[in-house]
């Protein structure tokens, strides 16, 4: 009889039943936050596997923790929100929307989890309002705090919102944008949310729609950093484990289409729940949330469109053209490396960071360069990684089409404009 291998089944991080159904496996990966510098480029890299899994118990779509969070956002994580102007003006709106309509003021205690650079709470300082920041990663902190930002530099949890709670008082609002999907200890981090919100407080909390993810093929979005992958069904099974009520949803364009939530104590009740939330509930269930088929097609749609890429690229390549890329995400190199493109493929790639410039992507070993050598050595076509922005870096770059050049989207399929 032949050996048979498998791997021990792991546990869902947010009900802990155990997981044996693969939502999409993409192979194997390295850390994609991170950029090879050049006394590195001799050395090999640590590439774990790019395997999410479907809980069938509670919906939540995950990947298992092979990575410490003290490893992925380590002092010289290289992600800062504020290169991005669109990001920037969207964290303008959000602080102007919470003091319109939810009545956020002048004598409001404001918490913001993963706050990075100070992007969002920036506008909160500029219109009096007592904020404070957690950001676990050093260099993105230290940038808050230069811009007077109150910052604790600390992963959150349960132990460290008693511990604010108890120094700061209490909350009367807690956010985090794209920060729910980067915590293994889901539990802990939810129940820190409630121990830390005031009888009356509320959080919000943005991240991207798994459902979107499922309908416009994002599969690049699935990285190592990002641990879950959030329908509404399932966040608001994690929301009511620790007291916490869901009062309203928004649909919003952001990362591919995201929601933002709404929730706070259940005990307190304070706000009227909106017909917002069983609506999507609803719609959610009408695009099969809880129907393993919805989940099973989506290994193939992610092959169809690694190959459509390959098939541009190689046609490229064989017609004499030249492409690079604009950016250098984490989504970016998950997509380079589930699709093997390396220089033979892409010349180069830039991005306005500067802590990503002069460096090279993991895994595919593309130069990370300035903007600027677009404009020197105008290449044919231009492939949009982080194409979430696409609109932002068509205008910004313009120029591009004076010499008769393209932009590329890879996703959901491969776009030429």
């Amino acid at each position: 009889m032949a050996n048979t291998l498998t791997a021990a089944a792991p546990s869902c991080r947010a009900c802990g039943a155990s997981l044996s159904r693969t939502f999409v496996d993409l192979g194997m990966s390295p850390l994609c936050q991170t950029q090879i510098h050049a006394k590195d480029l001799n050395h090999g890299e640590i590439f774990y596997p790019l395997h999410a899994y479907l809980c069938t118990a509670c919906w939540l779509v995950q990947l298992e923790e092979y990575v410490s969070p003290s490893v992925i956002f380590s002092e010289s994580y290289p992600y800062f929100s504020s290169f991005s102007d669109s990001w920037v003006d969207h964290a303008r709106r959000y602080v102007d929307q919470m003091q319109r309509e939810q009545g956020i003021g002048p004598n409001s205690f404001v918490v913001e989890l993963a706050s990075n650079d100070g992007y969002l709470l920036q506008h909160f300082v500029a219109a009096g309002v007592r904020c404070l920041g957690v950001e676990p990663t050093a260099g993105t902190a230290q940038a808050a705090i230069g811009k007077g930002i109150p910052t604790e530099v600390k992963f959150f949890g349960t132990a460290l919102a008693e511990r604010l709670r108890a120094e700061k008082g209490a909350a009367d609002l807690v956010l985090g944008n794209n920060v729910l999907a980067h915590v293994p200890d889901l539990n802990d981090f939810v129940g820190g949310v409630a121990r830390l919100l005031g009888p009356q407080g509320f959080c919000t909390f943005e991240f991207p729609h798994l459902m979107r993810l499922m309908e416009f093929n994002q599969f690049d979005t699935i990285y190592h950093e990002h641990f879950s992958y959030f329908s509404l069904t399932a966040v608001s099974a994690v929301l009511a484990r620790h007291g916490l009520t869901m009062f309203d949803v928004e649909e919003l364009p952001t990362h591919g289409g995201s929601l933002r939530i709404y929730a706070q104590l259940a005990v307190s009740g304070r706000r009227a729940l909106t017909p917002r939330v069983a609506g999507l509930i609803d719609r959610e269930e009408s695009e099969g949330v809880r129907d393993l088929a919805t989940y099973d097609r989506f290994q193939g749609r992610v092959h169809a469109t690694k190959r459509g890429l390959l098939r541009f690229l190689i046609g490229a390549r064989e017609a004499s053209k030249t492409v690079v890329g604009y950016g250098a995400p984490g989504k970016g190199n998950t997509l380079l490396n589930y699709c093997g493109i390396g220089t033979d493929f892409l010349s180069y790639t830039v991005d306005r960071n500067p802590v990503k410039k002069g460096t090279w992507t993991p895994g595919t070993r593309i130069p990370i360069l300035d903007p600027d050598e677009i404009a020197r050595t105008r290449p044919d076509y231009v492939l949009i990684l982080p194409w979430n922005l696409r609109e932002e870096i068509e205008r910004k770059m313009a120029f591009v089409r004076e010499w008769g050049g393209k932009f590329v989207v890879p996703i959901p399929a491969v776009e030429i404009s």
